[in-house]
């Protein structure tokens, strides 16, 4: 009888040696993806960079910057045959843990609002619409906006 090897996930703080992995799934996620170097400085200036991780393999990652008592998730992405499993819910309770064990008073982020799967989940965890931020996005048609969405951490 042989061991069937059940897979291995692993949620880490995000290296240099990941931005190759997370550049690919940046590009197949957006028509306007983050680059390499984008990625590159938020590793550099220290921002909370995480990487979720199956057999070895990038399939998830979150940028979170904090600063005078608010944190602002800059990016979320799963990869597209990873979505639906509750990674991307995941990965945001790490951040905002985090943001909390921070003295973070408020969590900020912006979300095209064409895209109803992130806000429901943001929504989930209990993050409210507080704004709009416009021409915010390039889209293949001109720009569109973003909803500014934010949750008030309860100390």
């Amino acid at each position: 009888m042989s061991a069937v090897l059940q897979p291995q996930f692993v949620l880490r703080p995000m290296l240099s040696t990941d931005l190759e992995a997370i550049v690919l799934i940046e590009e197949s996620s957006y028509d306007f993806p983050w680059s390499y170097g984008i990625f590159r400085d938020c590793l550099q200036v220290g921002y909370s960079c995480w990487v979720y991780e199956v057999n070895h393999r990038v399939i998830a990652y979150g940028v979170m910057s904090q600063g005078a008592g608010e944190a602002h998730i800059l990016t979320l992405v799963v990869r597209e045959d990873y979505r639906g499993q509750g990674i991307g819910r995941l990965l945001l309770s790490h951040l905002l843990t985090l943001a909390g064990q921070c003295e973070v008073d408020t969590v900020l982020l912006e979300v095209r609002p064409s895209n109803h799967v992130a806000i429901s989940l943001y929504q989930s965890m209990g993050f409210n619409e507080v704004g709009v931020r416009l021409n915010y996005y390039p889209a293949l048609r001109g720009r569109e906006n973003a909803m500014i969405m934010a949750l008030a951490l309860i100390k």
